[in-house]
């Protein structure tokens, strides 16, 4: 029996997707039901989206914290002990 692709699609991806959704919307040619399951799976993507990103920040914000320390201690970081 397959199992069924439980991998996480990519940021891109999700964009893509949500654009995707975006424009079936905007052109107002679903059903009711369709349009409000469409909604649904682009609120879900869009908050994904944005704890992806939020995440990546905080990322970035913590080596950049790691490098100001190295600096300011003359080149020696955590990662150089």
């Amino acid at each position: 029996m397959e199992q069924p692709n439980t991998t996480k699609p990519s940021l891109e991806q999700s964009i893509q997707r949500l654009e995707q959704i975006v424009a079936e919307l905007e052109r107002g040619e679903q059903e009711l039901e369709t349009a409000l399951a469409s909604y649904e799976e682009g609120i879900t993507l869009a908050r994904s989206c944005l704890g992806r990103l939020k995440a990546a920040e905080l990322k970035i914000e913590e080596l950049s914290e790691i490098e100001d320390d190295a600096l300011q201690t003359g080149g020696q970081s955590d990662r150089d002990s």
